[in-house]
């Protein structure tokens, strides 16, 4: 059991106001990870001030629009009526604030190393204002040593001492975009601070809006449980990848083959092969992880070979689509190509990562004639900057079209008339189960 810890007076101010909801939350990022946790803390009654570098965001948020489809307008503008949520492109106002929670993106580079400057920004325009008893929270993902490396010097060149004076902290996000079951209060957060002081508050601090929380035993740690969660996912999508064009191979149907697996009720974990990785996490995070260890000389061959299957799935998609096609003697080039969905997940309007897009430039590269229907997501901006406008999804559509590859399955869809509608389908996330074919369906 860990012993009594010491809270010293500006800890225990923290705690005071916290309990008494006087305290004030700053998130800096509003997007899907920011603006929800805002959201939470608001409906907590705390007041939260938001900042974002995106100016016109900061507008629409502050009249109560959305820019995230898991944060309803009316509860934003509800929070704002209430005087509880206000957003700001201007550092300064978190010098007003208790506690500042970063949750600023951590994309990759062109040459798949860590891009951490959005963290480096936030970090920058946060240490102007860290006042004494503030406690600053990192949750972007990112690789283990990223909070003491980045956050921890900006706060001690002031002259605090970390644990008395300011507090620091990690606890990674583990938002699931579109997901209706699982949100962050019933999510457990893993929470972890510099010292245990540091954890107390930031335990104190995400007990208003979570429901369980999981206290780890340093910052590092917390890192790395984020990474493992996603090169978890990660590394079984490869595996199950590779075993879609296995199975392919043999003359097997991958989807029967995992359905029968997953009857074997201990040892055996369904996960499902599709034309990719998307998203902001999955394919990403574990190669922050794959950058650290290089740099102590060590390789991540599970997560390296992992990346690469995934990579290659939108090219070998098209290469099927492209076998389908000549099996009906018709070429790629000068196809009528529908793509249903270019989300990367189910029912939500998030391009990012998108295996549509890879998808879309190898088929345009083929000479194909490209279009697609989203009901989430109305114009598309291409790998190479142009801009394509979703098109009805008509009769018209799917009989005109060559071939119609489902690439997203939205539960809006309504399949059966797909399939009766479309010449040739390519289902690559066995949207078409249980629905009768004629002989115009072809699965991944």
């Amino acid at each position: 059991m860990e012993g009594e810890i010491f809270l010293s007076p500006l800890a225990q101010r923290f705690l005071r106001k916290l309990s008494a909801r006087a305290a004030r939350v700053g998130i800096i990022g509003l997007g899907y990870v920011g603006l929800p946790l805002a959201m939470a803390f608001a409906r907590a009654g705390v007041r939260v001030t938001g900042v974002d570098v995106d100016e016109a965001k900061c507008a629409r948020l502050n009249a109560g629009q959305s820019t995230v489809e898991d944060v309803p307008s009316s509860a934003l503008a509800e929070a704002v009526a209430q005087g509880r949520f206000s957003a700001t492109a201007d550092y300064a106002a978190l010098a007003e604030c208790d506690a500042a929670i970063i949750c600023v993106p951590t994309p990759l580079s062109k040459s798949k190393a860590p891009d951490i400057s959005y963290i480096l920004a936030a970090a920058e325009g946060l240490a102007p204002q860290v006042h004494a008893g503030m406690l600053v929270v990192l949750e972007s993902t990112t690789y283990p040593g990223t909070t003491e490396e980045i956050l921890l010097p900006r706060l001690t060149a002031r002259g605090f001492c970390i644990g008395e004076d300011v507090f620091l902290a990690y606890s990674p996000e583990r938002v699931d975009p579109g997901n209706r079951r699982y949100h962050i209060g019933n999510t457990p957060k893993v929470v972890a601070g510099y010292t245990p002081a540091c954890r107390v508050l930031a335990e104190a601090l995400y007990g208003l809006v979570v429901e369980r929380l999981v206290p780890v035993s340093s910052l590092a740690a917390a890192e790395m449980c984020k990474i493992l969660e996603n090169t978890f996912r990660a590394v079984n999508i490869g595996l199950v990848n590779e075993m879609a064009q296995i199975c392919h191979r043999l003359g097997l149907d991958v989807w029967e083959v995992i359905a029968a697996a997953s009857t074997k009720p201990f040892g055996f974990m369904p996960f499902y092969p599709g034309p990719g990785l998307g998203g902001h996490c999955i394919p990403i995070d574990p190669l922050y992880l794959t950058w650290k260890m290089r740099t102590l000389g060590m390789q991540t061959r599970f997560i390296e070979l992992a990346d690469v299957i995934n990579g290659e799935m939108p090219h070998y998609v098209v290469s099927r689509l492209q076998d389908a096609l000549n099996e009906e003697g018709r070429p790629l080039k000068g196809a009528r190509i529908l793509i249903l969905g270019v989300a990367y997940k189910r029912d939500v309007g998030d391009v990012r990562e998108s295996p549509a897009l890879p998808i879309i430039a190898a088929l345009r590269a083929r000479h194909a004639q490209v279009s697609y229907h989203d009901p989430y997501v109305p114009t598309l901006t291409l790998e190479d900057g142009e801009r394509l406008d979703a098109v009805p999804l008509t009769v018209e559509a799917l009989e005109g079209a060559d071939a119609v590859l489902i690439h997203t399955d939205h539960s809006a869809y309504d399949w059966p008339w797909v399939a009766a509608h479309a010449r040739l389908l390519f289902d690559t996330r066995n949207a078409l189960a249980g629905v009768p074919a004629r002989g115009n369906v072809v699965r991944l």
